[in-house]
């Protein structure tokens, strides 16, 4: 365990708390998975959903280790060549999204021979945050002009983006708004920014209405319901989610300050989506506030640290990728409690490493590696300038060493011509006497 723990580089503290969450994570999802369970007839017996994420924090955490091994200027290439790819897997997923509990959930594809479903709106997020912080990298010195930039930069975010927004309204909001952080962070100029705003703003609203003009249209099948979660959400009239959202504040309100203890949750039998979307508000009715803001806690320590770890990159892109990847992580966790105690519209983002859910597990693991291999070359290097320091000093002692050595001799040797001196001149013996 040890030799295990010493071959972990890079930041400690960020290792620590993504092991403290991943830990916390089994509690909850072991509880929650109980509706689950009984779902179509089961017997409900949840060391199967247990066991399940077992596997999936297992293999994330076999994802973190091998992708922070990969020296992270390596991404950016592979986000050059992974756009292409990216785009391909949004297209087909929105064509032969899969269908979930008979629902559409364009989100998904089932990859072959495996078995599971896979969300590709979270690979395509972590590879377009990587190819616009590669961007700011390369720009950051040159002037920027704007209709260069709107052929490398923007027509890739825009292009991504419209392949994801039919069908996850949430994710893509959540991707446009930490890319135009990121350029305000990457020293974009502000009036570009403030175009760019608008401009998408005016291409939202041309979806929406498009989507009204065909409404039959397997394309626009999720506007619909991403629009009336908004509509309802901002007239307070009843929908389809409001059982979700009742039962969600039931839970939390039952929580209380100290909760009803772990595995004893009421409300995780009616909350369709338990272990995944309202995981947060089983985890206050459970633990209760105290264990709610210990979780806030957790999260908010997290982004000190990618602040500090961005701080300390040696360089500008090491600095973007930390802002790129992981500040998008902390956000979606915030969403996710927002979602919870009813201060945002049901959005289906998950709590990171704490919901269940292999797909995206996976991808915060990747992005989680990446931005540990941005603190391991930090150590690299601050080992590289101790070693050298050092070796310089140890090139010192062996200097100084060898100085007091030579003047050893040299004082010995004028000591031996003074002793023949005086016995070749006798008058200087004389005088010696």
């Amino acid at each position: 365990m040890k030799e295990l723990i010493y071959n972990l580089k890079g930041d400690k503290v960020i290792w620590s708390f993504v092991a403290l969450l991943a830990l916390f994570s089994f509690m909850p999802v072991f509880s929650a998975s109980s509706n689950l369970a009984y779902m179509n007839h089961g017997t409900g017996n949840t060391i199967s959903y247990l066991l399940k994420h077992l596997a999936h924090i297992f293999i994330g955490f076999i994802i973190i280790f091998w992708v922070h091994k990969v020296p992270y200027h390596y991404y950016r290439g592979i986000s050059l060549f992974g756009l292409p790819i990216v785009w391909i897997l949004l297209a087909y997923t929105l064509i032969k999204g899969t269908v979930i509990a008979g629902a559409n959930a364009s989100r998904w594809i089932q990859v072959p021979f495996i078995g599971i479903t896979f969300q590709t709106s979270t690979l395509a997020s972590i590879v377009l945050l990587v190819y616009v912080a590669k961007y700011l990298s390369k720009k950051r010195e040159e002037e920027v002009s704007f209709q260069a930039s709107f052929l490398e930069l923007w027509l890739p975010v825009f292009g991504t983006l419209a392949f994801i927004l039919p069908a996850n309204f949430s994710t893509a909001a959540l991707i446009f708004s930490m890319v135009l952080m990121l350029a305000f962070v990457g020293k974009y100029p502000l009036k570009y920014i403030g175009f760019i705003l608008g401009t998408g703003i005016v291409m939202l609203i041309f979806f929406v209405l498009l989507s009204k003009a065909f409404p039959d249209s397997h394309f626009f099948s999720r506007v619909d319901t991403w629009t009336s979660r908004i509509e309802n959400f901002t007239s307070n009239k009843p929908g389809e989610d409001d059982y979700q959202i009742e039962k969600a504040k039931i839970a939390i309100a039952s929580g209380g300050v100290y909760g009803l203890g772990p595995g004893k949750s009421v409300q995780k039998n009616f909350l369709p989506q338990s272990s995944s979307d309202f995981i947060y508000a089983i985890i206050v009715e459970e633990w209760g506030l105290i264990g709610g803001l210990g979780v806030l806690s957790m999260y908010l320590l997290l982004f000190f640290r990618f602040i500090v770890a961005a701080h300390k990159a040696n360089t500008l892109f090491g600095k973007l990728l930390v802002v790129a990847l992981g500040f998008p992580m902390i956000f979606q966790a915030m969403i996710n409690m927002a979602v919870a105690v009813e201060l945002l519209p049901v959005t289906g983002q998950t709590l990171p490493l704490i919901s269940s859910g292999g797909s995206s597990i996976w991808m915060t693991c990747i992005a989680l590696g990446i931005i540990i291999n941005v603190t391991k070359k930090e150590e690299e290097i601050a080992e590289e300038i101790k070693d050298k320091a050092r070796r310089e000093s140890a090139l010192q002692k062996l200097i100084d060493k060898q100085l007091e050595e030579e003047d050893a001799e040299e004082n010995g040797t004028e000591k031996n011509y003074s002793i023949e001196d005086n016995t070749k001149n006798p008058m200087d013996a004389v005088l010696n006497k």
